[in-house]
């Protein structure tokens, strides 16, 4: 989006401020000549507009401004002013609270609605919008003006302002709450909660920072603490919808499903938009396997809100689901409908892509998925680069002599069943297989080891320098120890009283050194397919969250050579200690390789392993579903049905096609 100089557009403010309204409207056109979808200029040109009375041209400015960025809060606000000037009390209290719905970092706004609801005789209203303007009033304008910015997500220049008022006015709960909110926004979490404790120390009462501090702590996994904080939150105000939302939502991490099912169905009657709490209520179901009842929330969800790409999306996520002609043809005019947000059309290019897959229409089918990526990966900060940097250091840190050198040192105790490689490689099937034996429990992708590595980093690191793995040639057999303790303890709640649990992190392939280090009695396999097919499962795939190299042929590709290499290091430094199971071998020979994965666990055989799909448990992974049902050998080969567009993925994975069997 072209955004106007600074220089170009404070002329025009001066213009309006001085009452000069032709010239700024002049000012304005001159400068949208050159910059359309300047959102200033748009902007002051229908104040301008405005206050020439000319309400009809203003309103269609603020449209135009509307499609190019719904997320600025103070077109709203102008939209209100325009139906003020027509004396249309309901419409301008509508667009105002828009405006506060946005942000709620625009006293006008709530002064104007104050004297609406006054005006409509609606005393309980002009009551709250009163309070609103007294709480703003007491920001310091520098932490107003911030938190304006930061509600229009323009992040950059709202985390300037409120570092530079913190060096020069100290802790203030308020700006350190908002530099709170903005790591959030860039996933700097453990910044966050730091920042976020900070502030309920100094005022433990303040309950918006306490929620967005278990917010932060279901974020970085930390249910157990996120579930305390919710409770607390719940016991000064039992009826509040965000915390008791909240409340559901750790039991969710906790995987206790059933009980958040009851929680977020106990939310329903009188929700404003139910939409979601059926999304979250389908997700459980299907977690716990309850197929039928999940497509039914499923359902309600896509009916609750029209164009939710998510709900469309999770009925294709199931794998086994077949739309039909009718909802094919919904899913499409969602799709190419201006006003649906980017968030819902990229989940319907995914739907719509398995969609179409299942009907064999391929290439309609590839153009959804290649649309769908391509949308995910602009709004992405991915750099592969960092990845390989840090697989060069791996490299380089975690040779055979510093194993030998901790060699009896960490945590002895062999439970943790790790289960390491790339997303869609099998690993799912490998955990319901392990999961169907008396003594393990699977779990779900813990977030434990990788938060052991934040922690390893520090808090001053940088991507190009980083202090991890560099560290793990600085600490002793006591730290590595304490690490192998400390991952023990944090994983214990996720456990029943099973002798062995699974972590099925498939990034962990990243830090089988570290696993090695601080648990040398922990199991570690390799899932692992063939990389044509392992690829394009990714590049069909949407992630809930995080493998954000999974949406471009070229990040997959060096993101699937470069996890070659770290194993095939790990292999050569570390002789025997991770099991490879190819996928296309489990495939072929079953029993086979269910046998040789007990043995590498030390686990006699069961036969309940080899029928794996008659399991009861929770899955939380795309493929709950598929390993639910006894293995079939089409799905070897899905991905030749799109072979004529994969060219550029063949050619980018190189010598990793021959590779991976190494």
């Amino acid at each position: 989006m072209a955004t106007a100089l600074t220089s170009e557009i404070e002329p025009i403010r001066g213009l309006l401020t001085e009452q000069r309204f032709a010239e700024a409207l002049r000012a304005a056109d001159v400068l949208l000549a050159d910059a359309p979808e300047s959102v200033e200029a748009l902007y002051l040109r229908a104040v301008a507009q405005r206050m020439l009375g000319d309400i009809a041209a203003a309103l269609d400015t603020l449209a135009t401004l509307e499609r190019l960025n719904p997320r600025f809060s103070r077109l709203y606000q102008e939209r209100g002013y325009c139906y003020i000037a027509r004396k249309q009390a309901p419409e301008a209290i509508a667009a105002l609270l828009r405006a506060v719905n946005r942000n709620p970092a625009l006293p006008a706004s709530w002064r104007m609605l104050e004297g609406l609801y006054r005006m409509t005789g609606q005393a309980a209203e002009a009551a709250q919008a009163a309070a609103h303007v007294a709480t703003l009033s007491k920001l310091p304008p520098a932490v107003l003006t911030a938190s304006a910015l930061f509600y229009d997500g323009e992040l950059g220049e709202s985390e300037r302002l409120v570092r530079e008022f913190l060096l020069t006015h100290g802790h203030q709960v308020e700006a350190m709450r908002l530099l709170a909110r903005i790591g959030m926004e860039h996933d700097v979490l453990d910044d966050a909660q730091l920042l976020l404790e900070g502030v309920l120390d100094l005022a433990p009462d303040y309950h918006a920072a306490r929620f967005d501090y278990a917010q932060v702590l279901c974020r970085r996994h930390m249910y157990p603490k996120a579930r305390a904080q919710a409770e607390k939150l719940l016991a000064a105000d039992r009826a509040n919808r965000d915390y008791r939302t909240l409340h559901a939502m750790t039991h969710v991490g906790l995987g206790q499903h059933q009980r958040a099912i009851e929680l977020y169905r106990a939310l329903l009657p009188g929700a404003a938009q139910p939409a979601e709490l059926h999304l979250s209520i389908a997700h459980s179901l299907k977690t716990l396997g309850q197929r039928e009842p999940a497509v039914a929330e499923y359902h309600a969800a896509a009916a609750a809100r029209a164009g939710f790409g998510d709900a469309w999306w999770s009925l294709a996520n199931l794998k086994t689901y077949r739309f039909s002609e009718a909802e094919l043809a919904q899913m499409r005019a969602a799709e190419a409908a201006a006003s649906t947000s980017p968030i819902d059309r990229l989940h319907l290019c995914f739907a719509l892509g398995k969609a179409l897959e299942d009907r064999e229409d391929y290439a309609a089918s590839f153009e959804y998925y290649a649309r769908g990526n391509a949308l995910k990966r602009a709004a992405s900060r991915y750099r592969p680069e960092v990845l390989e940097r840090n697989t060069r250091l791996q490299i380089e840190v975690c040779t055979a002599e510093l194993f030998g050198r901790h060699r009896g040192g960490g945590a002895q105790a062999a439970d943790p069943i790790f289960i390491v490689g790339l997303p869609r490689s099998g690993s799912t099937l490998i955990e319901q297989i392990l999961a169907s034996h008396s003594k393990v429990e699977g779990t779900h992708e813990l977030a434990d080891v990788p938060r052991i590595v934040v922690e390893l980093q520090g808090r001053d690191w940088q991507l190009d320098n980083p202090r991890y793995p560099g560290v793990l040639a600085e600490l002793a057999d006591a730290d590595l120890r304490r690490l192998g303790e400390k991952y023990l303890r944090d994983t214990r709640h996720y456990r029943s009283d099973k002798v062995h649990f699974i972590d099925k992190m498939p990034n962990n392939f990243r830090h089988v050194g570290l696993i090695h280090l601080m648990l040398p009695n922990a199991r570690i396999i390799d899932a692992r397919r063939e990389p044509m097919a392992c690829c394009f499962g990714n590049l069909k795939q949407l992630f809930a969250h995080g493998q954000e190299f999974a949406y471009g042929i070229e990040d997959i590709a060096r993101y699937y050579r470069t996890y070659v290499e770290l194993m095939r290091h790990w292999d050569a430094v570390l002789p025997g200690r991770v099991l490879r199971v190819q996928y296309e071998d489990v495939v072929s020979d079953l029993e086979g390789n269910v046998r040789r994965l007990l043995a590498h666990c030390g686990l006699e055989f069961e036969p309940e392993c080899v029928e794996f799909y008659k399991t009861e448990r929770s899955v939380r992974t795309a493929s709950s579903e598929q390993v639910r049902q006894p293995i079939y050998r089409e799905a070897l080969d899905q991905w030749r049905h799109y072979e004529p567009w994969l060219g550029p993925l063949r050619e980018a994975l190189g010598d990793a096609l021959t590779r991976y069997r190494d």
